[in-house]
């Protein structure tokens, strides 16, 4: 049982930092200012790590379109949750070279699995608050979030009776994904 609490809060304190650098690169790859909401949860969250990143990469990284320190950031801490997730079993231990590949698969899996969730929570809260309050300015900034993730679907998934299905598909697309992943 304790094991099963330590996994739960491992993976909680984990997704949220992988979450907070994924969305910090999407959102410097959209140039969305962090100046209000999700942006200063993500600087305060992700600071410590990105910014010490950022004067290690060469410059040419550092001011590339793509947020390449909050992209290292996020494998960075996928391996260290790998390591200790394999610490925290006893695998570590055994023997390190054995489990090495399964560790980087299993980061590499951490990985794309927190880039679904992520994606699903921004698609599922746009969708809310479109019906909800769509003139608030929470919708303008989740829509930006999510239009470049529905873009695509909206050229192939047809209008039904003036209601757009385009977040209802992607999230059975992003649903299906995080299956595949499981």
């Amino acid at each position: 049982m304790l094991i099963r609490i330590l996994t739960f809060l491992l993976e909680t304190f984990f997704f949220v930092l992988i979450g907070a650098v994924l969305l910090r690169a999407y959102m410097n790859l959209l140039r969305i200012n962090m100046s209000a909401q999700p942006g200063y949860f993500v600087m305060a969250v992700t600071n410590w790590l990105v910014k010490p990143l950022r004067r290690i990469l060469p410059k040419t990284l550092a001011q590339a379109r793509l947020d390449w320190a909050s992209v290292l950031a996020a494998v960075l801490l996928a391996l260290v949750y790998a390591l200790s997730w394999a610490a925290l079993f006893g695998v570590l231990f055994d023997s390190f070279p054995a489990v090495l590949p399964g560790l980087l698969l299993f980061a590499v899996k951490m990985l794309a699995r927190v880039t679904l969730q992520v994606a699903f929570f921004v698609v599922l809260a746009y969708a809310i608050v479109s019906w909800l309050q769509p003139g608030s300015p929470v919708y303008g900034r989740l829509g930006r979030l999510a239009e470049p993730l529905l873009a695509p679907l909206r050229r192939i998934v047809p209008v039904l009776g003036g209601l757009d299905l385009s977040a209802l598909v992607l999230l059975l697309l992003l649903q299906i994904g995080l299956m595949v992943l499981g």
